[in-house]
Order: structure tokens, then C-alpha cells, then sequence
């Protein structure tokens, strides 16, 4: 049974397909029946540049315990990016002020 559960991002990256890296336009993730993972069903993150063949792009099929372990990752490294480009503004500020 489809789910129709689909939600599209816009993206801001490069992703490697078949014919080498690409930009991408936007990102879809899905649930869904996959088409090669052994799974039931399946979160489904698409990697797309409109301006593309549909076949240029890049695809990951992922169990729903797969898929929350990414999810935790990504907020993990988001939330340490963010304090890391933080402290970077404050001591390019204090840069500034002390010159």
C-alpha cells in the first residue's frame, strides 16, 4: 500500500550520481515501498537537480530505525556546527573591534 507521505525541501549542495558530482535543486523523502532495500517499506531520500534527467540523482533507502539514527546525527552535528560558526563570528567581531 502507498503511503502518499512525501515531503520536498529545497537543497543547497552537490551530490555524486552515476555520471559524477551534480548540483542539487531540492531533496524528497518519502515512505515508500523501495525499489532495492529488502525492506517492507522504507524512508526514501531522493537527491535531485530539477535541471536533470530524472536518473541523475542520487537515492537512499532507509529502515525507520536507520533513518531516526540519521535524524539524531544530523541534529547532533547541526547543533555543533552551529555553536562552532558562533564562536567563530564572536572572534571575528572581537578581531574587528580590537583593530
Amino acid at each position: 500500500m502507498c503511503t502518499s507521505i512525501v515531503e520536498i525541501v529545497e537543497a543547497d549542495g552537490k551530490a555524486k550520481g552515476v555520471d559524477g558530482w551534480f548540483a542539487l535543486s531540492h531533496a524528497v523523502v518519502s515512505y515508500d515501498h523501495p525499489n532495492h532495500a529488502l525492506l517492507e517499506d522504507s524512508i526514501i531520500v531522493d537527491f535531485v537537480n530539477r535541471d536533470r534527467a530524472p536518473g541523475m540523482r542520487t537515492a537512499a533507502e532507509l529502515s525507520l530505525e536507520t533513518a531516526k539514527a540519521l535524524l539524531g546525527a544530523l541534529d547532533r552535528a547541526i547543533r555543533a556546527s552551529e555553536a562552532e560558526e558562533a564562536e567563530r563570528s564572536t572572534f571575528r567581531e572581537s578581531n574587528r573591534e580590537a583593530a
